[in-house]
């Protein structure tokens, strides 16, 4: 090794040294007393932009265009049973749009929207198909019905009450509907019934309890708490406590919440073919969804699926809204800018911040999945995947349905699919949601700092390790590394350990972490949001240190964007121990990762 080389591990050394003490002068630029802790996202950090949704192409916003391109395959995968979802397609037909910066990079449909007649028996349930010249091709402007995403219209309408003063989050409900208070629910608060901590049971089936509209809506009103729930104190998503919320804007504005929704939403923002209870003339462009002949109903097409809201009349609180992909891009990019589209602005955008704080933070050790703002779900990676963050939010229907919008990178994907055509029991359509919103979310380049960088593989139920040999044992050692992590909170992780028997067994070390003026310490495991930045590294190795390693571990379900290292380093006071950029690289023993490209 020449002296200028020795000199400059030499000089590595000492500054890694020095971090790791504690004891470095802040960079250029660098705050002198630096933030702690991991990272974290507010609504407060979100930037509201004012875009107007046009189509383009993907490099136009910095997108990766292979990984857009995938949209609509990974989207027609699931029209047919795959290892993931086996016996039957996650769904007939499905729609996706993608757009970041107000830009539609991908706006594709797949599949049918009409493609069965009926079931046929138990056990099989096999689809009776409908003669091929009836069925219907699913288009980018099929409307389909949007199940639980309506409660997102209902919480609009419910927060433009707010905003004028008729409604107040933390007043009882039974303020405004007196007979809610009935069955112990007299404290329950708006924002309980946002929030689903109300302590409502989740669904109570009113369309065969009860004869009529009148008595199912009295009922649906006058239902207990469930057994042993506080109100406040629990987390149960509740169909009813949205239904009364429908029922609670009516009665402060005296008007149908119909209207409600097509005044304070949907006509101000365009969005044409969005509303409940479409007329016949649009049934061609409706994708059917499930046969019912329990409800006496045959094949529903036209009519809303879900049987508690076409009891009540089409319209309901929890469920009713028919839409496409199209006029939800409209929605979506009007909370992205804030409440505001084209001039015309359905909330404040401190009303749209208020909704993005997850109020049942209080409850997560008892809840885990239970992270809500009002009306919206948060950072959700069994749906969301890379697109989440602590702000990221969003929403899933039952009929295959869903939205993520993810505001830090002003971006958003909507799928719409008709997954319970032709019965639900088929199953879920998530492995198709998860994977639309993966590839957005990876067209969304990581940019390596070196040609030397690596990425743990992203699979499921999976450990994979990067380790490296040093080239001696340690003494006195210090090493560096570049860190970025993204992963699903609590569940995936990334690890930083370190043997000192050849490799036999390994101990987590401490890492000492810095990006501008925040540093942090990590036990040796990071998770959850990592801040979309790379983290410059710094470790104190144990004497007679003779690997590194790196590991990414991930559960079944949802992952977040991955785990990234690169510029690898590692010296003591005799020169250097360890260079990713130098002839070491090829000494990298690599499980489950890859060379990181993009």
């Amino acid at each position: 090794m020449t002296r200028s080389v020795r000199r400059s591990f030499h000089s590595l050394a000492l500054g890694l040294a020095l971090v790791v003490a504690g004891t470095t002068l802040p960079a250029t630029g660098v705050a002198a007393s630096p933030a702690s802790g991991p990272p974290t996202v507010s609504p407060a950090d979100i930037q509201f932009r004012h875009d107007t949704l046009r189509r383009g192409g993907a490099r136009q916003v910095g997108l990766l265009p292979e990984q857009v391109d995938r949209l609509p395959a990974d989207l027609a995968a699931y029209l047919q049973p795959t290892p993931d979802h086996p016996g039957y397609p996650a769904y007939a037909g499905a729609v996706v749009l993608a757009a970041k910066d107000g830009v539609i990079v991908q706006h594709a449909a797949v599949g049918s929207a009409v493609k069965y007649a009926s079931v046929g028996p138990p056990p099989a349930l096999l689809g009776v198909e409908l003669p091929a010249d009836q069925q219907i091709a699913t288009r980018p402007d099929t409307i389909f019905d949007l199940a639980s995403v309506s409660k997102l219209f209902t919480t609009v309408v419910t927060m433009q009450q707010v905003e004028r003063g008729r409604v107040e989050l933390d007043a009882p409900v039974a303020r405004y509907v007196p007979e809610f208070a009935a069955g112990g629910k007299a404290t329950v608060t708006v924002r309980m019934l946002l929030t689903h901590t109300s302590g409502l049971p989740a669904f109570v089936p009113l369309w065969s309890r009860y004869p009529t509209p009148a008595e199912r809506f009295t009922a649906a009103l006058a239902t207990p708490l469930a057994t042993g729930a506080t109100p406040g104190g629990q987390y149960v998503y509740s169909d009813l406590g949205l239904i009364a919320l429908g029922v609670l804007v009516e009665r402060v504005t005296g008007r149908p919440l119909a209207d409600l929704v097509r005044d304070g939403v949907t006509r101000p923002l365009g969005m044409t073919d969005t509303g409940y209870n479409p007329g016949p003339e649009r049934r061609s462009r409706i994708a059917a969804t499930e046969y019912q002949p329990y409800a006496g109903r045959g094949m529903v097409w036209g009519e809303v699926h879900d049987e508690n809201a076409w009891s009540l009349g089409g319209v309901a609180g929890h469920a009713g809204v028919f839409s496409t992909a199209a006029d939800l891009a409209v929605l979506c990019q009007s909370l992205l800018n804030g409440g505001e589209y084209r001039g015309r602005r359905i909330l404040r955008s401190d009303t749209v911040r208020s909704m993005l704080v997850n109020y049942n933070a209080p409850l997560e050790s008892a809840y885990p999945e239970s992270d809500r703002g009002l009306g919206f779900e948060l950072n959700k990676h069994w749906y969301m995947m890379g697109l989440s963050s602590p702000v990221a939010f969003g929403h899933t229907g039952f009929t295959g349905t869903s939205i993520v919008i993810d505001p830090l990178s002003h971006s958003f994907v909507v799928m719409l699919s008709n997954r319970v055509h032709p019965d639900r029991g088929w199953g879920s359509n998530n492995v198709a949601r998860r994977a639309v919103a993966r590839d957005l979310a990876e067209a969304m380049p990581v940019r390596p700092r070196s040609a030397s960088a690596w990425r743990a593989d992203p699979r499921d139920s999976a450990t994979s390790t990067l380790t490296a040999p040093l080239r001696r044992p340690a003494r006195g050692a210090t090493a560096s590394f570049l860190l970025w992590y993204d992963t699903e909170p609590r569940y995936d992780s990334a690890r930083f350990e370190v043997s000192t028997d050849g490799g036999q067994t390994w101990t987590s070390a401490t890492m000492r972490l810095r990006d501008a003026g925040r540093r942090w310490s990590a036990d040796g495991t990071v998770t959850g949001y990592g801040g979309r930045v790379w983290w410059q590294v710094s470790v104190a190795l144990p004497e007679q240190a003779t690997h590194l390693r790196w590991s990414s571990s991930t559960d079944g379900s949802g992952q977040g964007r991955g785990v990234y290292v690169d510029r690898i380093l590692a010296a003591d006071r005799y020169g250097p121990l360890f260079s990713g950029e130098g002839a070491d690289a090829s000494r990298l023993v690599a499980d489950g990762w890859s060379p990181a490209r993009t």
